[in-house]
């Protein structure tokens, strides 16, 4: 599947030049509520508050979009139009996409008296439920073990570019002053296999497009 994924220019020409993505961890996300659960049970929630502390140091995350136009995640988290967006190719089995609900997710106890991938299961739709003003986003996400890796000196794990985290496309937003040289020395050996695109506004719809016209960039 084709994904998008949402950057700050600074940061994405580093992530292009380094081939590899900064991977989330859980306090780091920008969600509150998430792995957060349907309880008023103090030793339940005490219990996941634990879990959560795990998964922080044990799981990371790679975040993506489905679509790359919606106007909104530009502002979010591309710099207000200024940053990039990365399409990459990732097979769809590596992918676990995010539910929008309305109610925070009720724990199974059963689940998780469980061990191995019946209980990981059950942690991971927790994870992977969003309050249903997020589905703007149109998530998927990629879950990275980072059990046995070592961060860097600031405390960060980074995934590298693979057959399975393939670059394919680069979209400099509308705002950006981002030079297509510029962008072609950052993807080195890498120019001829992606696609670059410079993104307009539309002029009839809330959207973002692409600038056909060559000139403009």
């Amino acid at each position: 599947m084709r994904v998008y994924h949402f950057i700050d220019q600074k940061w994405g020409l580093d992530d292009i030049r380094k081939r590899h993505l900064k991977v989330s961890r859980v306090h780091d996300l920008n969600d509150p509520f998430e792995f957060e659960i349907a309880t008023a049970d103090r030793e339940v929630r005490r219990a996941f508050r634990a879990v959560k502390d795990w998964l922080h140091e044990s799981i990371g995350i790679l975040c993506f979009s489905r679509d790359w136009k919606n106007p909104v995640q530009w502002a979010h988290y591309a710099d207000r139009h200024r940053g990039l967006c990365l399409g990459f190719d990732i097979p769809d089995e590596r992918l676990d996409s995010v539910r929008y609900s309305a109610m925070l997710t009720e724990p199974s106890d059963a689940l998780l008296r469980k061990a191995g991938d019946d209980r990981w299961e059950h942690f991971k739709q927790i994870i992977s439920t969003k309050y249903i003003h997020w589905q703007y986003e149109n998530e998927v996400r990629v879950y990275v073990d980072l059990r046995g890796e070592k961060p860097d000196e600031e405390d960060r794990h980074f995934t590298d570019f693979s057959d399975e985290i393939a670059l394919r496309e680069v979209i400099v937003g509308h705002r950006s002053t981002l030079a297509r040289d510029e962008l072609k020395d950052a993807l080195g050996d890498q120019a001829t296999s992606v696609s670059l695109c410079k993104a307009r506004l539309a002029f009839k719809s809330y959207s973002v497009v692409p600038q056909l016209n060559q000139s403009l960039w």
